[in-house]
């Protein structure tokens, strides 16, 4: 239950104003005398103060100035008879929410303004929390710019700590999008070869000709255009990590190159018949099914278990739903680092949208529509309007079809469950994760809409 503390030296505005509150499902204490209102709020901070600007003995921006230094996450609002431009600005600024003028037109409209800065408060808190899980939890939960707590994940972390050390060949596999790079990037900044180059090739972005000669390198001569000798990418990455990313698409004469190089630990560059001793770890990667590719002919077998010594399966992120919370916080950071608009938080709507996503394009797909909504977004919190349609779209829950067979008995109890969760997801999409307009939809009060919201919304 939500505290509210009212000062004000008019007794009958506080009594008035408690009652008013009270029936909204507010725990309300008023105090008549600033010196009270301060005693009051050490006991016990509170959620919200409605705080009058005028009063004898101490004016209301110098106990606003007081309330901010003893209970700085108390949500203040002003209230006063002699309404001016200057002294509600000077109000906002000195920390207050918002500004309320005596006497009260409609008590409606303080019920809203209430019921908004609550809210408010209640997505700083929930942004606050999840910052605080995150700072804590980074080091179990993140490796290098990887991030997860599923189950999955923390077996990822745990073979990348144990293998990073090794000169073994590591295969990773995974659909496109599951972060296959940022993989190897791990593996190779967790090892001894940090100091050393990481150097990444996509197989399938070059025809064979040129793919032969960025791996292997070529003398001059070696073919038309060869004009001086040019060192190859496992050359380049001697003593480090050469990532070869879709390996799957190579030509088959690269994958007997490729073979021996990892046989004999030497290359050739092309043209030339000296061999080239190198020391590079390879880490390759695929989204393509290898021993598909080996039944088809177009992947070689031998090579294949040259490359698998240390398998590494990447889940997508349909599989890993409690890391998109973790994930959408990181992507976050990121990119206010990088927007000259100031940070932003998310919504617990808009959260709730990106967890019922299914995610074709995984984690690369979030990190395009995070990095949209941080460009887009209106507020300072991303709201569900914020996000792509399609994201907004999967989400919509139609109202069940329910067949009613009496003679066999029914579970009125579910049944009725079942369309009170529907109407409220479908007044929640209506009002675009507006809750104050859902619940006006719905003819319900605000506290009983969150009410209800709450029985099947474990995020609230």
């Amino acid at each position: 239950m939500r505290s509210i503390i009212v000062i004000d030296d008019e007794e009958s505005m506080c009594i008035c104003l408690a009652i008013i509150l009270r029936k909204e499902g507010y725990r309300v204490q008023y105090a008549t005398h600033p010196e009270k209102a301060i005693e009051l709020i050490k006991m016990h901070p509170f959620d919200l103060a409605l705080l009058d600007i005028k009063m004898p003995g101490m004016s209301g921006l110098d106990l606003l100035k007081i309330i901010k230094e003893t209970s700085p996450e108390t949500v203040v609002i002003m209230m006063t008879a002699y309404a001016s431009t200057e002294t509600a600005v000077r109000a906002i600024k000195s920390g207050a929410y918002d500004y309320l003028t005596k006497p009260f037109k409609d008590n409606n409209e303080v019920k809203h303004i209430i019921r908004n800065a609550l809210e408010k408060k209640q997505l700083t808190e929930e942004n606050l929390a999840l910052r605080t899980e995150l700072s804590e939890l980074r080091d179990q939960y993140r490796l290098d710019n990887l991030v997860g707590k599923s189950k999955k994940m923390r077996e990822i972390f745990s073979i990348i700590r144990k293998i990073a050390d090794s000169t073994s060949t590591v295969l990773i596999t995974g659909e496109s999008g599951t972060g296959k790079e940022l993989v190897a990037r791990a593996i190779h900044n967790c090892s001894r070869r940090r100091e050393k180059p990481l150097v990444s090739l996509n197989c399938g972005a070059m025809p064979e000709g040129l793919l032969e000669s960025e791996l292997f390198g070529h003398v001059k001569g070696a073919f038309t255009g060869a004009i001086s000798t040019k060192k190859g990418l496992f050359e380049m990455a001697d003593g480090g990590t050469l990532f070869l990313d879709e390996i799957g698409t190579t030509p088959l004469s690269i994958q007997v190159k490729l073979l021996r190089v990892l046989q004999d630990r030497e290359i050739r560059r092309v043209g030339s018949t000296e061999g080239i001793q190198i020391d590079v770890r390879l880490i390759a990667a695929t989204n393509i099914d290898i021993k598909s590719a080996i039944c088809a002919g177009t992947f070689r077998e031998d090579l294949y278990y040259r490359l698998n010594v240390i398998p590494i399966h990447l889940p997508p992120l349909r599989e890993r739903e409690e890391d998109i919370p973790l994930l959408v916080e990181h992507f976050l950071r990121q990119f206010n680092k990088k927007s000259s608009r100031g940070p932003k938080a998310i919504s617990s709507e808009a959260m709730q949208l990106l967890c019922a996503y299914s995610w074709p394009g995984n984690v690369r797909e979030m990190e395009n529509t995070i990095e949209r909504a941080v460009a887009l977004a209106a507020q300072d919190i991303i709201q569900p309007e914020d996000l792509p349609e399609n994201i907004r779209r999967s989400a919509t829950i139609e109202t069940p079809v329910i067949d009613y067979n009496l003679e066999q008995g029914v579970d009125l109890e579910k049944i009725m469950d079942s369309l009170e969760k529907s109407l409220i997801f479908q007044a929640l999409d209506k009002s675009k994760g507006n809750k104050t307009k859902a619940a006006e939809l719905l003819n319900l009060s605000f506290r009983s809409f969150r009410y209800r919201l709450k029985k099947y919304d474990h995020s609230q």
